[in-house]
């Protein structure tokens, strides 16, 4: 049989052809401007006084990695709301998993609590919910991670911050380099800290020389506590509660949202603070109609959807796990799974 291939068929596969080319030229090209930018971190490195043996190699396994570029600039824009994720973040197979996993750990969780102030069932949510208590912790180099990122230039001086602070857990010899390993954006360990948040919180409880986040439980749960009562917990409060408005509610009462720092943030939580006695008086109630606790408790009325989603009165540790992570969905999931873990209590 006679194979005709036409000038159509032809000038496809030139394209092909050429396309191919033009992409092997353009990743050989930002290959040659990674090695170009790694080599120039090595001597600021060297600057900051780094140990040349840890430098090389530190940057031995530093590699572009093009996937955690695509991560970091595709995340999910799926529209969810509060009833779309909870039942996602927080399935009942996780409420039952906590609850045995708390049990489990008793004797060493609320010694931790006890120590640090922070209720035992907010641990074990955080827990939960960063690394599936411990599950999963990310398979990839940190060193890579942060580089990669430190180098696509969108938060190059975030990101250079991490690395310095990577290299200190190396020098400091918490975890060696060969399991230095976390989420794509460098996220570690079972507590899910940055190399930043690592260095200014992580804990060695166990008095082993090292704060080891990543296979040593008491590490994680102190590291935990610690972070929340460094961030202003107060072990006499809990996290907030689901509340009704009343018809009519003026939503500038709300704390007002689209906050582009941490900073302004907590000003729009000062203007919307009022104490449970002037929410009561406002014409909030318990979600089952019943009064407001007589307490002398203040708090900001959070919308984490809209003024027809749910709606919180969140007291002063919900400032916490806003530090932690400011997203209300997340700092709402651990209040929420908090609760599903001590009520009722184990």
């Amino acid at each position: 049989m006679e194979l005709r291939v036409t000038k159509k068929v032809l000038t496809k596969l030139a394209a092909i052809i050429c396309s191919a080319c033009i992409s092997t030229s353009a990743l050989a090209n930002t290959q040659a401007k990674f090695d170009e930018y790694v080599a120039n971190l090595k001597q600021e490195a060297a600057q900051k006084g780094y140990d040349s043996q840890l430098i090389e190699a530190a940057f031995a396994t530093a590699k572009f990695k093009k996937k955690v570029i695509s991560a970091d600039k595709n995340q999910p824009e799926v529209k969810e709301t509060l009833e779309t994720y909870l039942p996602k973040r927080v399935p009942q197979w996780k409420i039952d998993r906590a609850r045995k996993l708390y049990a489990e750990n008793k004797d060493i969780l609320e010694q931790v609590a006890d120590e640090f102030g922070v209720q035992a069932r907010f641990i074990v949510a955080l827990w939960g919910l960063e690394s599936n208590f411990g599950k999963i912790q990310g398979g990839h180099n940190v060193i890579s991670s942060v580089v990669t990122l430190a180098f696509d230039g969108r938060r190059e001086t975030m990101y250079k911050n991490q690395l310095w602070a990577a290299l200190d857990i190396l020098e400091a010899g918490h975890i060696t380099l060969d399991k230095f390993k976390g989420s794509w954006a460098g996220a570690m360990g079972q507590t899910q800290f940055m190399p930043t948040s690592f260095n200014a919180y992580a804990v060695d409880y166990d008095k082993d020389g090292r704060k080891d986040i990543w296979t040593t439980q008491a590490d994680a749960f102190a590291s935990i506590a610690n972070y929340l009562k460094q961030a202003g917990w107060n072990d006499d409060l809990t996290w907030g509660r689901q509340v009704k408005l009343p018809d009519g509610f003026d939503k500038n009462y709300v704390l007002k949202r689209g906050t582009r720092t941490r900073k302004q943030w907590l000003e729009y939580w000062a203007d919307s603070e009022r104490s449970l006695a002037d929410w009561q008086a406002l014409g909030l109630r318990k979600m089952d109609g019943t009064d407001l606790p007589n307490v002398e408790v203040t708090a900001a009325l959070v919308m984490p959807d809209d003024m027809g989603g749910r709606m919180y009165l969140a007291y002063d540790n919900y400032k916490s796990l806003m530090h932690w992570n400011r997203s209300y969905y997340f700092a709402t999931s651990v209040g929420y799974l908090s609760d599903r873990i001590g009520y009722p209590a184990i």
